[in-house]
């Protein structure tokens, strides 16, 4: 629960509140983003070997030892008066020598989170774009979204404001670099 105001509650504590106390299913997700509650059905295989394909090269490949956790929730900032953004990415990448999951709660802050992964459901959900919008606003340098259904890879880069201000889309089959602190070209033959 948030803190007890020495007012009425405000809409968004009543929201954050509402949203801390839900319970899902086991295997779904809640996530509260730009003041809207989204609930995610467990993920299917193909999804799941997606991110594998992934973590394995950023492990393999970085120049920075890295630390991933998959579905890690964040707490990112807002604004509007609405409350902080929830939001479970896919996963998480940041430099091992910080430690950023070592004690953190359900929900941690971003600071240190060097990418975010995100992969396209079967079907396709409305909270992509508002999601990209919140780790921007996060500050997150990176997010990289392997989208099943263009059968392509964005890197999203250079946050600022509510959106990023660069990004770079390749097909399946070609290689997209990853800049600093990863280094090195992510290979995507294998997502054909």
């Amino acid at each position: 629960m948030t803190a007890m105001s020495h007012g009425p509650l405000t809409q968004a504590e009543i929201l954050l509140d509402g949203f801390l106390a839900l319970g899902t299913p086991d295997g779904f997700r809640a996530e509260l983003i730009e003041g809207e509650i989204v609930v995610t059905p467990p993920p299917d295989g193909d999804h799941e070997d997606c991110i594998a394909l992934i973590v394995s090269q950023v492990i393999r490949g970085s120049r920075t030892e890295m630390q991933f956790s998959g579905n890690k929730g964040l707490r990112l900032g807002n604004a509007d008066g609405r409350p902080a953004d929830h939001v479970i990415p896919d996963g998480t990448f940041a430099p091992q020598d910080l430690r950023l999951y070592r004690g953190a709660g359900s929900w941690m802050p971003c600071e240190g989170v060097a990418m975010v992964l995100e992969v396209t459901p079967t079907k396709p959900r409305a909270d992509g774009e508002a999601k990209r919008r919140s780790y921007a606003r996060g500050g997150i340098p990176l997010h990289l979204l392997i989208d099943r259904d263009a059968s392509s890879i964005t890197l999203f880069s250079a946050p600022k404001g509510d959106d990023y201000r660069e990004l770079h889309t390749v097909p399946f089959g070609k290689p997209v670099t990853l800049p600093a602190p990863f280094a090195f070209d992510l290979e995507t033959a294998d997502f054909l």
